[in-house]
């Protein structure tokens, strides 16, 4: 078969129009570069939507992709495999919690989350607990569930009626929570620091408050940690500097190395929740995804990449904040470790537009916020490149 050239017009020819990509065909990676088809290469800020904590080429875990691949790529949860108990293990001795379920992404974690949330409550005898509530501004995915959690319109137009029994809570608002929470609500999804939603973390009068209510009406909290976890905030799960407490905690994006994976961990209050043939995946958990979350999991600690998060964090918020005293364009940096969100006064995507000229990679969300995710072994240097990268075009912008 002809080769196909790789170009905007044979994208639309192929595929749904359901993807803005950026117009470059990327043929491999080194470190947090990113090389184009043309050799050109660029500075990636975005690591893959938060996927690629290691970067790109890391031989460890390219090493436990093939030598698993090698043994076994699929055998199916009708039989046991090492990687899948090794990985679960380190999960529970990283969480403290008590049991897990592998998935393939992280909006099927939430619906594997949100049916155990429903399921555990119907066992309590009360058949009104059925209510699933969200904090506004979140996201949790889009498959039907996960997106009648998720708060923004623009994802669930066209496609209702969405799941009953679910609603919001306004984020940060404890007037609000006291007002919707009851008897009737089985789980609270939070995201402790909302990626999508513009890097805003809640606070934490709202999740000791949020605990409280917890004891009082008997019902779940929903961590989603599938942007900030395993190790982006300085903390392997984001949710611990506040002691959110979590029932279920939901991970993904870099748990597989760059391969499909994703985990709900529980408590030992939901332990026994599901029985054999409730809930199910074919390719969950697959070996070889396993043995790279093993890779990628041991390699952050080998490496000290948490550590690294918080330090290259801090030096970047650092330069930032002398870019927001230099620049007006620049109205509030948000930053938890290498999850970043610098809010402007314009539409982020033109910044974004501007980055890409210049070799680098950064991306926009909630309209207005340029968003960054960086690999987690970002050094100094390559983080003042982007610094100045975007000092430039602040520059230009005024200049011009």
């Amino acid at each position: 078969m002809k080769q196909l050239p790789i170009t905007r017009e044979t994208e639309q020819k192929l595929f749904f129009h359901n993807y803005a990509r950026l117009p470059i065909a990327v043929s491999h990676g080194e470190g947090v570069w990113l090389v184009g088809d043309d050799g050109t290469r660029y500075l990636d800020m975005l690591s893959g939507i938060g996927v690629n904590a290691l970067g790109y080429g890391d031989k460890r875990l390219v090493a436990a992709i093939g030598d698993q691949a090698a043994k076994l790529i699929h055998a199916s949860n009708l039989f046991m495999m090492q990687p899948q108990f090794e990985l679960a293990a380190k999960l529970l001795e990283l969480s403290g919690l008590s049991k897990v379920f592998f998935a393939n992404s992280g909006t099927e974690a939430i619906e594997a989350a949100i049916k155990m949330a429903r399921k555990w409550a119907g066992q309590s005898g009360d058949q009104h607990k059925k209510e699933v509530l969200s904090l506004s501004n979140c996201f949790h995915g889009r498959t039907y569930g996960a997106l009648s959690l998720t708060a923004k319109a623009k994802y669930s137009d066209g496609f209702e009626p969405l799941l009953p029994e679910t609603g919001m809570i306004t984020f940060n608002d404890i007037a609000d929570l006291e007002t919707k929470v009851s008897a009737k609500t089985a789980a609270v999804f939070i995201e402790v620091v909302q990626g999508e939603g513009g890097i805003h973390r809640i606070s934490q009068p709202f999740i000791d408050r949020l605990k409280e209510l917890r004891q009082q009406y008997n019902f779940l909290i929903v961590a989603d940690e599938i942007q900030a976890g395993c190790g982006r905030t300085g903390t392997f799960f984001s949710y611990s500097p506040l002691n959110a407490d979590p029932d279920l905690v939901c991970l993904a994006k870099p748990l597989g190395g760059g391969l499909p994976l994703s985990a709900v961990i529980g408590s030992e209050k939901v332990a026994d929740v599901l029985s054999y043939g409730n809930h199910g995946t074919t390719f969950g958990g697959n070996p070889v995804a396993c043995a790279a979350g093993i890779a990628m999991i041991n390699a952050i600690d080998e490496d000290k990449l948490m550590e690294n998060a918080s330090a290259i964090g801090s030096y970047i918020h650092e330069k930032l904040q002398l870019l927001a005293a230099k620049h007006p364009q620049i109205l509030e940096i948000r930053q938890y470790g290498l999850m970043i969100g610098i809010t402007v006064d314009k539409e982020a995507k033109y910044y974004v537009e501007q980055a890409l000229q210049k070799g680098v990679l950064v991306n926009a969300t909630s309209v207005n916020v340029i968003r960054l995710l960086p690999p987690l072994c970002i050094t100094r240097e390559e983080a003042q490149k982007c610094i100045n990268t975007l000092d430039e075009i602040f520059s230009e912008e005024r200049a011009g």
